[in-house]
């Protein structure tokens, strides 16, 4: 579904995120994208967005090359980022103009998650704190019903009951077909989500393969550890 394939990107000259990089994924369930500081984790959710466009390589969706922006792909994504902002408007008024670029949004959906998370969608978004920002732009997202939901550090910024909420609400919107990417360093906080994960470091795939509860290691965070170290990455 997203192919990855010999990229290299960097921001400015000489200094390069990714060099040469590949990465498939298949699709359908929950990745969990793993690495250190640096690795490029948010580069790739932005590379896979289209937001991005390689030095060198390609990232295609289905074939497209995602950098060209075709509304058929857009369509299909939505991305959650770890910096954001959201306009100072009624919430409800938004969410109508988001109907336009996401045939598949759902009205039900966004009231159900809101009301998960305490809120209503007659609020209006420029009064509201970081935190709740953060639950209005995720219940958004699981609102557009894209077949490809990006999350980079989604739990930064909640409190331990909106993180379970959180979990809940992506698990309540967990279809078939339907892939959910979610880059982060709180491990604890995603691992009960996650089908798949994958691990990269110094541009090279450390660790690709299923975590379904027959191979789910008690702790996610020692599975990075140890894949880091039988690698003598440090």
């Amino acid at each position: 579904m997203i192919d990855i394939t010999d990229v290299t990107f960097s921001y400015r000259p000489g200094a390069r995120v990714l060099e040469g990089f590949s990465l498939s994924l298949e699709g359908g369930g929950v990745y969990g994208l793993l690495g250190r500081n640096g690795t490029g984790k948010s580069t790739l959710l932005y590379l896979m967005m289209g937001l991005l466009r390689p030095q060198r390589g390609e990232v295609r969706y289905e074939g497209a090359l995602t950098w060209e922006r075709r509304p058929e792909v857009l369509k299909d994504f939505f991305l959650v980022p770890e910096e954001y902002g959201l306009p100072d408007i009624g919430l409800r008024s938004y969410a109508r103009s988001l109907k336009a670029f996401y045939p598949r949004f759902s009205e039900e959906t966004l009231s159900r998650c809101l009301a998960d998370f305490g809120l209503s969608v007659d609020l209006h978004m420029g009064s509201l704190s970081m935190g709740q920002k953060k639950k209005v732009l995720i219940s958004l997202a699981l609102a557009a019903n894209t077949r490809v939901l990006l999350l980079d550090e989604p739990t930064n910024g909640l409190d331990i009951l909106a993180k379970s909420q959180l979990r809940e609400a992506v698990k309540a919107c967990l279809e078939p077909g339907r892939t959910v990417i979610v880059s982060t360093h709180q491990v604890h906080d995603v691992a009960p989500l996650l089908s798949h994960v994958v691990i990269i470091d110094r541009n090279a795939v450390l660790l690709d393969e299923a975590y379904d509860d027959e191979s789910r290691p008690q702790d996610l965070e020692r599975l990075f550890i140890d894949t880091l170290t039988s690698h003598h990455i440090r």
